[in-house]
Parts: C-alpha cells; sequence; structure tokens
C-alpha cells in the first residue's frame, strides 16, 4: 500500500476548503482516508496565521513510515520547514503539449531573427559595396532583335521568292 499526503477538497462550490489528508494512492481524491493531518484555506490572505495548519508530529511519523507528499503539499511542508523545499516546475505534468507547442514557437521566432538578421547583414554588404555592383550595370550589351521578328521577316522573304517563282513559270 503506497501512501500520499495529499489535499481533500471540502467547502461549498466556489469556496474551497482543503484538508491535508493521509491515504491510500488508490483512493478518490476526496474519498477515504487513514488521517487528517492538516487544513489548507486558500480564501485567506497569505500572511494569515490559519491559511496552513499543520500537525508536526503527525506528518513526521507519516514520512517516517514511507508515505510521499504531493507537489501541493511538499511545497506547503517545505515553506513549514518540515523537509527541504522541493524545487518548482517549469510546466505542470499535463501540459506537455502546451510545452512543446512553445518550444516550437520559440524555435519560429530564433529562425525569423536569424532570417532578420541575414536580410541585415546583406543590405549592409549592398551599402558597403555600390561601386562594386555598378560597375557591371555600366556595361552595355547589344541587344539582338526577337526572334520571332527574325522568324518574320525571313518567313515574308520567303514569300516573296516564292511569288517571283510562281510568275516565272
Amino acid at each position: 500500500m503506497s501512501l500520499k499526503l495529499r489535499l481533500s477538497r471540502g467547502g461549498a462550490k466556489k469556496r474551497p476548503y482543503y484538508r491535508i489528508v493521509v491515504a491510500d494512492s488508490r483512493m478518490p481524491r476526496d474519498g477515504r482516508f487513514i488521517e487528517r493531518v492538516g487544513t489548507y484555506n486558500p480564501m485567506l490572505p497569505q500572511e494569515h496565521p490559519e491559511r496552513i495548519k499543520l500537525n508536526d508530529e503527525r506528518i513526521k511519523h507519516w514520512l517516517g513510515v514511507g508515505a510521499k507528499p504531493s507537489d501541493r503539499v511538499a511545497r506547503f511542508l517545505g515553506q513549514a520547514e518540515i523537509i527541504p523545499l522541493p524545487e518548482i516546475r517549469e510546466t505542470p505534468k499535463k501540459s506537455a503539449p502546451r510545452a512543446k507547442a512553445q518550444e516550437r514557437i520559440r524555435e519560429a521566432e530564433e529562425a525569423a531573427k536569424a532570417a532578420a538578421e541575414a536580410a541585415a547583414q546583406t543590405e549592409e554588404a549592398a551599402v558597403e559595396e555600390p561601386e562594386a555592383e555598378e560597375a557591371p550595370a555600366e556595361v552595355v550589351v547589344e541587344e539582338e532583335p526577337p526572334a520571332e521578328e527574325t522568324s518574320a521577316e525571313g518567313a515574308a522573304a520567303e514569300d516573296s521568292s516564292e511569288e517571283k517563282e510562281k510568275k516565272e513559270d
């Protein structure tokens, strides 16, 4: 049987009140518990002395037996200096898809920054070396007539030579 120190909700709708209980981890959140070891009233201000009440002796006993606190209860116990203050995770367990989406957004922003920097460097290079770009632009290449006009003129010449042959016959 694995034991947990966790919160069990009570109170009215939109007026939560929690009991800190020792329960079998397989039991429902508000279901059967072994012992009540404290309370938590989130409706009170943080500085209020009755916001979190803990029975230190019983909590130490259950921790010694092998009960493991939930994340929130571990934070309360750390603030009360019963156990070392746990590390606060950046993302909760259930928001893994959100974390992946945020990572993709971050990567896209970095790629956009890199593209903007590359464009800025290209513009700086164009501003620094305008003479190199102007020299090839000054060279004038003679344009040949378009291929369509040439073929049209050639077709007209062929027509006139054919007409001459027909007249001679």
